[in-house]
């Protein structure tokens, strides 16, 4: 069996296990009344703390990440409070606007603290989409590929975890996958830029593989 069609396998297991149960499926939107409050706003590194706000663009309303420090490893996140599971997919909607150092958008799962999550992220500048650990604040990389990631679109980017196995899903299609087993518990989830991106963030959608 080749890696793509692995992959592919897992990943239709990942889903029909999600589907399977709607009731534990959800999608978060962001307005200036309504859902701010469940989030929870952390940083992970250094520089200036991130800005977010709500913002709109047509139709589409977003939680934007506006703050444009440069500083290198200046990580904000945005993690959504009510939701904690282990075995989840989760998907983000987003938009990288503007940014000189990085334009990139992650997805976050298993969120322990600001220093402990896995994050999987897709960059404008670098056309890629890598996956991480960040561990006691530090980043690293356990798997990537080079994407076309263009900036002022809106993408899409997932994490279907199961277990130690994780996918990585970017405009609908299967990336990559791979094996790790540093954070094996339950954690919350949530949205992820670095260093100077401009990103807009128009939902994250959860459903729980349990």
């Amino acid at each position: 069996m080749s890696l793509t069609t692995s992959i592919s396998t897992t990943l239709c297991v990942f889903i029909l296990a999600a589907t399977a149960l709607p009731s534990r499926a959800e999608t978060i939107t962001f307005a200036a009344s309504k859902g701010l409050g469940d989030l929870e706003f952390a940083m992970t590194g250094n520089g200036v703390p991130g800005e977010w706000s709500v913002v709109r663009n047509d139709a589409v309303q977003a939680l934007a990440q506006t703050g444009t420090d440069p500083t290198d490893d200046r990580f904000p996140l945005a993690i959504y409070r009510p939701f904690s599971g282990r075995n989840v997919y989760v998907s983000i909607r987003f938009m990288p606007i503007a940014g000189k150092i990085d334009q990139a958008g992650g997805v976050v799962v298993r969120f322990r603290s600001a220093g402990d999550y896995y994050v999987a992220r897709a960059n404008a500048l670098e056309n890629n989409v890598r996956f991480y650990r960040v561990i006691g604040g530090k980043r690293q990389m356990i798997a990537g590929v080079d994407a076309s990631v263009s900036s002022g679109v809106w993408h899409t980017l997932g994490i279907a975890a199961r277990d130690d196995r994780f996918i990585i899903v970017f405009d609908g299609r299967e990336l990559f996958g791979a094996t790790d087993a540093t954070f094996p518990g339950p954690g919350r989830v949530g949205l992820w830029t670095k260093a100077d991106s401009v990103t807009w963030f128009e939902s994250i959608r959860i459903k729980s593989l349990d």
